[in-house]
């Protein structure tokens, strides 16, 4: 089933990425070992007659299983790869893969606390790494989405859309009293747009990823940012 099956009533798609071509070849490590044992084992087989004859035949078998047990995996991991989706809406984030044990899953923006995102060094090369989404609910709601493109960009995605659906919520600002006319009022930190604050929280986030500013830094300049909006 795509992502788009699984769309609400009047629910739009913001962003989408996929599996990285990286994700089969990770995934299918053992099963290209399995398929080099099994030639190795193949033509290693003794020969052998007699009495001893069916030793060889019982290797043949498992080299024979090892074999297309290998191939079958590695096919299996491409066409999974192949219908993995991703994706950011104006009210959730999506998640479809998978093929024999399919993994779906969806997260709702009110419900979100926070996006990181992991990328190494051969991923920052090829544009590929993984996402975590954390809700309010906890190590129980974590979700992580392996070896996706444009990790980065839909980090960001997701947080923009977050900081929107949180301004929408919380409706048009209240008008301010009127200040004394004797007193000046004090000047404060200038209004953010909402992609403004958006791209700051995405900069923060990326300190806290590397280690830059702790967690509670983090989370404490976030909602100095929120609230400038």
């Amino acid at each position: 089933m795509a992502v788009a099956d699984n769309l609400i009533t009047d629910e739009k798609i913001i962003f989408e990425s996929k599996k990285h071509w990286m994700a089969p070849v990770r995934a299918s490590l053992v099963a290209a070992l399995m398929t080099v044992g099994g030639v190795i084992l193949y033509r290693l087989s003794p020969d052998w007659d007699g009495l001893f004859s069916f030793v060889g035949s019982i290797l043949d078998l498992v080299a024979i299983g090892l074999f297309i047990g290998g191939i079958g995996w590695i096919v299996y991991n491409v066409v999974a790869w192949g219908t993995a989706e991703f994706a950011v809406t104006d009210m959730r984030v999506l998640r479809e893969e998978g093929l024999v044990r399919r993994r779906s899953s969806t997260t709702l923006l009110s419900g979100l606390s926070d996006v990181k995102s992991d990328v190494g060094f051969l991923g920052s090369k090829l544009d590929y790494g993984d996402v975590t989404i954390l809700t309010q609910s906890g190590g129980a709601g974590v979700d992580r989405f392996l070896c996706i493109t444009k990790p980065i960009e839909f980090r960001n995605a997701v947080m923009n859309q977050k900081v929107t659906d949180q301004r929408s919520n919380a409706g048009p600002p209240a008008a301010p009293a009127p200040a004394p006319v004797a007193a000046a009022a004090p000047a404060g930190p200038p209004a953010m747009t909402s992609a403004e604050a958006a791209t700051a929280i995405a900069s923060l986030a990326d300190l806290r990823d590397r280690g830059a500013i702790t967690p509670e830094e983090f989370e404490a300049k976030k909602a100095e940012l929120l609230a400038r909006m």
